[in-house]
């Protein structure tokens, strides 16, 4: 049985609660004000802080319905309570090697967290799908749109 909501860590989490409270704090009240200055200089159609006010208002409206949405779907999970810390499992930072010994680290998160730049992988990202479960030793096979590759697990840490 799959588990309710799609995982992320805790800090990932905190982020998104912390984007949702500064657009709806400061963000928006901000552009309220704007708005509602512009509105009384007069003519609407032709003024320049009203139109952009009300464009930049409908995006933080849209932000903060999005935020509010995918905030209920998640599951804040603690990589660090996995009692299976030998296997690769959500919040894993794995080390591989592919078959020419070229090196990688990432860490298995959320996918409103993950940053590929930075090594932080989705949880439903090809390669994720392909670790899950994985021990070290294992060799996994990840279609890429290169082709198919493989890589070995060297080392499996939670932090």
């Amino acid at each position: 049985m799959k588990p309710i909501g799609d995982p992320i860590t805790p800090s990932g989490m905190a982020a998104l609660k912390e984007r949702y409270h500064h657009l709806l704090g400061t963000e928006r009240p901000e552009i309220v004000e704007i708005v509602s200055w512009a509105a009384g200089n007069g003519d609407r159609s032709e003024n320049g802080d009203y139109l952009y006010g009300r464009k930049r208002m409908r995006e933080i409206d849209r932000e903060l319905s999005h935020l509010s949405r995918r905030m209920k779907k998640l599951r804040v999970v603690d990589p660090s309570e996995q009692p299976d810390q030998s296997r690769v499992f959500f919040g894993a930072t794995v080390e591989l090697a592919d078959e020419n010994d070229n090196r990688k680290t990432v860490t298995l998160v959320g996918d409103d967290e993950q940053d590929a730049g930075n090594g932080r992988i989705g949880w439903n990202s090809p390669m994720a799908k392909a670790l899950r479960g994985a021990s070290i030793g294992d060799l996994r096979t990840v279609r890429l749109p290169t082709g198919l590759k493989e890589w070995e697990v060297l080392a499996i840490s939670y932090d």
